[in-house]
């Protein structure tokens, strides 16, 4: 028992799963298809993807794990906790414990509100590649999974009306690629990993400034509700924390941006509608409810959104000017990766690391 745990996890899910909407009306052999399909042609285009990036992985990938939304749920809230935990050893080794009020109150409020985000994400998030696993008991550490939420993807191409196996394949391109690269670049688990957790480490967790802190969210919320520009994560964090954010961000932006680059590289030549889906894809991700876009807005999806689009200019213009392979030497360590001004400049970052002259031996 891990002392006074900072959210209640199991609540989380509980409520996340009360919340969250049904999937779409499916047969039971329309599901079973969906499943079959979407194993199969993640296979498919993990090859396409190892091809064209050209990066090699020395682990043969496991088949993409097919979960319904309340099992995007529970995996999430697995993740969370794997990602979480320095922050509640923390919590729990400093001399001071907090009022029991405080816990209790606490970590029910907070699984509550996690489990009900998640709930909003689990009816619109159609695949994902989860990094943080909780550890394997075997001892044998996987390298993350490749999760696709067949409901979800169901739901896309219908609200589309896209031809589905092109619009499955697609959606495999992109989360295949980050398979690819997590498991052929072994270092960037670990540095996304401590980065995440130096970022956590670095909240000044006293009472008066969490406090502080949590009262200039709830402005943030008054605030993106009435259309302002904020969001949570910049209302909640330290001026250390703003450092590392930058730093998760730029290599964050890279990996999405790569994902949607290898995405539309490949997309045309495997996937023959790929240019309608692109489009009615992006007008989909503009579109939703007020409260839609209120969500987006607040959590920083919108965001990421953005980041996408820079993160794959980024890698287009690299790749147009020094080739994949002089773009793959982004890959060779945390100093190779992008800062956040080179990502807006790409140059900047070919003059660095690609044309830099070669250490002496």
């Amino acid at each position: 028992m891990d002392g006074m745990q900072v959210i209640d996890w199991d609540l989380a899910v509980t409520t996340g799963t009360r919340l969250v909407r049904p999937g779409p009306q499916v047969s039971r052999e329309e599901a079973r298809q969906a499943v079959t399909e979407l194993r199969t042609l993640s296979r498919e285009a993990e090859g396409h993807v190892r091809e064209f990036t050209k990066i090699h992985t020395e682990t043969a990938p496991q088949p993409a794990t097919i979960v319904d939304r309340p099992g995007w749920i529970k995996a999430n809230v697995e993740g969370f906790r794997v990602v979480l935990e320095p922050l509640t050893q923390r919590m729990t080794s400093t001399a001071t414990p907090p009022p029991a009020i405080v816990a209790a109150v606490g970590s029910r409020i907070t699984g509550v509100e996690v489990g009900a985000v998640l709930a909003f994400l689990a009816s619109r998030v159609l695949g994902q590649y989860e990094l943080f696993l909780p550890p394997d008991p075997t001892g044998r550490e996987p390298a993350g999974r490749l999760t696709l939420v067949a409901p979800n993807i169901v739901h896309a191409e219908r609200e589309m009306n896209v031809n589905p196996q092109d619009f499955r394949l697609w959606v495999c391109l992109h989360e295949e690629t980050h398979r690819v690269q997590f498991t052929g670049v072994p270092w960037l688990r670990e540095y996304i990993r401590s980065q995440m957790t130096e970022f956590l480490l670095a909240s000044d967790l006293d009472l008066p400034t969490v406090l502080e802190r949590l009262r200039s969210a709830a402005d943030t919320v008054a605030d993106v509700v009435r259309g302002g520009e904020g969001n949570l994560i910049d209302a909640i964090q330290s001026p250390g924390q703003k450092e590392i954010l930058d730093r998760l961000t730029a290599v964050m932006t890279l990996v999405e941006g790569h994902g949607d680059f290898v995405m539309d590289a490949v997309g045309p030549s495997v996937v023959p509608s790929v240019a309608i889906i692109r489009s009615k894809f992006a007008q989909r991700r503009e579109g939703g409810s007020r409260l839609d876009r209120t969500m987006r807005r607040l959590l920083g999806i919108e965001l990421k959104m953005k980041q996408y689009a820079e993160g794959s200019a980024f890698v287009r213009t690299v790749v147009d000017r020094v080739g994949i392979d002089g773009f793959n030497k982004v890959w060779t360590s945390p100093e190779t990766l992008p800062t956040t001004p080179e990502i807006s400049d790409p140059a900047a970052w070919i003059r660095r690391v690609v044309d830099a002259p070669a250490l002496p031996a």
